[in-house]
């Protein structure tokens, strides 16, 4: 660390989390209020609760900080709730429709339901409006550029009050200096409106997929520049003197102009660092095989670490747009304390995926919500003290969760409050671990060989839930759990993905140089970009990527390689990679056949430095640490056992505790169920286990 401090801000729909990190190791947690109409009053909010603990002002500690990192839903929200900018397409005439057409497709699961509504379209048929041109497959140009078309366009656009324009034609990334002079003829006419350009955002092959990326993010791009101006502006007014890190959904940080120009790499942005943040935590233990759950007020989200290395998806459907550029792959299910319970019109209990959200929050936050929540269940099963959270400063009324559970679930359904609230409890935890089940069974792994570490201010109180449920023995708590994300963001490096289209035959000294010359001059980009932004050479990696199929094959597979000139003495290990990967994927592969280049990606990282992992000192006796006796329900049947409330500022490292119990950390609250042991680790993390 370059500074004394180092402060990641995690922005959800219901709580903002703040990890600041000193350079002595020590790492402190904060957590407040999202205020979603200005995000900087709930960091205005978080540095105050900073400030008070650590005895500076606000302008102080960030004039500090060598890294502010903020991680943000605003994208994500954005497009859920299809609040973005108004958009204009420009496109090769005839392919107005295909972002409508969708090469067909329908998601998995509604293939064919007739009665599935089609998605809802980012930019209005009239908005799209196609161009003359045409470049084919070899990359020659059929149909020259017709400029007024483009200047019609404008003219359309400005009379509609269009702000964000994307632009798009087929075989681009072949031949880009059509969507080149199409930008021009915007620009000069628009000069106020931000543009997206397909063949610089995604240049790689696949039109619909390219056309599809381009309008996310120029819907998305006015929202985020104004989040990020808002957000830069605030933190420079403090006296910071580095510039804000944005995390990408990539998994790694970037600056803001870079988030602004490429939003689309903004959608998740928040849970996107779990997995390092997981690994981080397991790091101590020898654990690589990780599933990391995040629950939050509003969701649950979940990742899975093989072998150390988190998935990455590109070319995929999220929210029912194809998105091109690399993700890390998360699976968000609507699933958080903030869940709504609610009875369909069959008479059967659901939970979610609606949200009280922050505003007016659960029944028992006294806001004038009057839903029941996962945490107004887990009130009346005594999971959560209702004096306790967030060390107190915020109380919860534990009347008005039994009035809402009472009055919206167990009448209705003629059952005690208990069984309804237990009830609540269990259909929550089934969603969440068929969550689990999709990013894991569904794709070949054994969730039995995975630890699983509990995030999110919701998830430690129904992480031995669902363990119990998949089978797993072993479960990492760390005491920053309902701020790892935030914590996530403070160790990732500032990484940057760059991609090029180089379809050709893997064969001869011609082809192998035009892939060798290609990642040089991508690489050189990032390079350049990353020296710039004071990142040393030797704190710079690069990671390459190839996409390659068998000749005839339509669709091909992404293998990682290594960095190395690729020629005849080489070039074998990138096909046995190719085969490998192949067969991993479809369980067989045929080395007679030739096979193709597509597409090609390097991903450049600027290393930063990872604050130590703490050493907890012994705590006194443990019986010491118990605050109280509280009933609290483990059964269906709603029947309580008195469990033991432990305080979890006063175990130290060593501490045993055997279930059922409670034990109370400031932002969350750890639920043992009968027959599982939790013991503290000196890295700040509770390992629970099955007692058998």
């Amino acid at each position: 660390m370059r500074t004394k401090y180092r402060l990641g801000v995690d922005a959800g729909g219901t709580f903002t989390d703040f990890v600041l990190a000193d350079r002595d190791g020590t790492v402190r947690l904060f957590k407040a209020l999202s205020t979603p109409h200005d995000p900087t009053e709930a960091i205005s909010n978080g540095l105050k609760q900073i400030s008070e603990a650590v005895g500076e002002t606000a302008e102080a500690i960030i004039s500090q900080c060598d890294l502010c990192i903020n991680g943000t839903t605003v994208g994500l929200n954005a497009l859920i709730q299809h609040k973005g900018a108004k958009t204009g397409l420009i496109c090769t005439k005839g392919h107005e429709d295909s972002i409508e057409i969708r090469l067909g497709h329908k998601e998995d699961g509604y293939r064919y339901d007739a009665d599935y509504p089609p998605a809802r379209m980012l930019v209005p048929r009239y908005l799209r409006r196609g161009v003359r041109e045409r470049v084919v497959s070899d990359g020659s140009v059929m149909t020259p550029l017709n400029e007024q078309d483009v200047r019609d366009a404008c003219a359309l656009f400005l009379a509609e009050g269009v702000e964000t324009v994307a632009i798009s034609f087929v075989w681009s990334v072949l031949h880009q200096d059509h969507e080149r002079r199409a930008a021009e003829i915007v620009r000069e006419m628009m000069p106020d409106t931000l543009l997206t350009v397909g063949s610089e955002l995604y240049p790689q092959i696949r039109e619909y997929t390219r056309t599809s990326t381009a309008i996310t993010n120029a819907y998305l791009g006015p929202t985020l520049k104004q989040y990020v101006g808002g957000i830069d502006d605030y933190f420079r007014d403090l006296g910071a003197k580095y510039p804000v890190r944005y995390f990408q959904s990539n998994g790694g940080l970037a600056i803001g102009q870079a988030m602004s120009d490429r939003s689309v790499y903004a959608i998740n942005s928040g849970p996107a660092s779990a997995p390092q943040a997981g690994l981080y935590v397991c790091s101590p233990f020898g654990h690589d095989n990780v599933i990391t759950v995040d629950m939050g007020g509003t969701s649950f989200d979940i990742t899975l670490t093989s072998g150390g290395n988190t998935n990455i998806n590109k070319d995929i459907d999220f929210l029912r747009y194809r998105i091109g550029v690399p993700m890390i792959q998360v699976e968000t299910l609507g699933a958080g304390g903030g869940s709504i319970g609610w009875i369909d019109d069959l008479g059967l209990l659901q939970v979610g995926p609606q949200s009280a959200g922050s505003d007016p929050g659960p029944a028992c936050y006294g806001n004038g919500g009057d839903q029941p929540t996962v945490t107004d269940a887990n009130l009346v099963l005594g999971y959560v003290n209702p004096d306790a959270l967030l060390g107190g400063r915020m109380k919860l009324d534990r009347e008005k969760s039994f009035t809402a559970v009472k009055e919206k679930i167990a009448d209705p359904l003629g059952i005690s409050v208990e069984r309804a609230a237990h009830g609540m409890f269990t259909i929550v935890n089934n969603n969440m671990v068929n969550g689990i089940r999709r990013v894991s069974v569904e794709r070949g792994y054994d969730p039995r060989d995975f630890v699983l570490v509990a995030a999110g201010g919701a998830g430690s109180a129904h992480i031995t839930a669902l363990a119990k449920e998949m089978g797993i023995d072993t479960v990492l708590v760390p005491k920053l759990a309902s701020g790892l994300c935030a914590f996530g963001q403070i160790i990732s490096d500032v990484k940057y993905n760059y991609m090029a289209t180089c379809p050709l035959r893997l064969e001869g000294d011609a082809a192998y140089a035009q892939i060798n010359d290609t990642y040089a001059e991508i690489e050189e980009t990032g390079v350049r970009h990353l020296l710039a932004d004071g990142f040393e050479n030797d704190r710079i990696l690069i990671r390459r990527r190839i996409d390659m199929r068998y000749v005839g094959q339509v669709h091909e597979c992404s293998v990682d390689i290594e960095n190395f000139t690729i020629d005849a003495s080489t070039v074998d290990r990138l096909r046995d990679a190719f085969h490998a990967r192949h067969e991993q994927l479809y369980t067989y592969s045929e080395k007679q056949t030739p096979i193709e280049v597509v597409n090609l990606e390097s991903t450049l990282y600027g290393r930063v430095d990872r604050p130590a992992l703490p050493r907890l000192a012994a705590g006194e006796d443990v019986s010491g640490a118990i605050k109280s006796h509280r009933p609290m329900i483990f059964s269906p049947d709603g029947s309580a056992i008195d469990g033991p409330v432990y305080d979890g500022s006063k175990l130290g490292m060593g501490a045993v505790v055997d279930g059922p119990a409670v034990i109370e950390e400031i932002t969350t609250t750890i639920v043992i169920e009968p027959g599982w042991r939790a013991s503290l680790h000196e890295s700040g993390s509770y390992i629970l286990k099955r007692n058998d």
